[in-house]
């Protein structure tokens, strides 16, 4: 495996593969935290940029609702120059609410020797 997670820092060679099943939690009227299972029209969106302030993601990633695999494939990553990123993993509702729950995180592309 070429890559690691710790928190939500991704720390991955470039030109490899990551892939990670994302879940998502939510709190009822109770502050009882429990798992939340992406409905039929909800949308769930990676998106990378060098930094926060960069108008555009260099990359998106759609995450499938039935499988919830984020998976970055090596011709995401292979033309990258080696440093630190950041990301977040955002859910679009049906109704149209939208929730980052995964904000600010890093992601750090590293050497790879070929």
């Amino acid at each position: 495996m070429s890559y690691s997670v710790s928190g939500s820092t991704i720390t991955l060679t470039r030109g490899d593969t990551f892939m990670a099943l994302v879940s998502i939690t939510s709190k009822d009227a109770d502050a009882i935290v429990q798992p939340y299972i992406p409905k039929e029209g909800d949308t769930v969106r990676f998106a990378m940029k060098r930094s926060y302030d960069d108008v555009e993601p260099m990359l998106i990633k759609n995450i499938p609702i039935d499988t919830m695999k984020l998976i970055i494939e090596p011709e995401d990553t292979k033309q990258l120059d080696f440093g630190k990123y950041v990301y977040d993993i955002q859910l679009t509702k049906a109704s149209g609410e939208v929730d980052t729950f995964i904000a600010k995180a890093k992601i750090n592309i590293t050497e790879e020797v070929y």
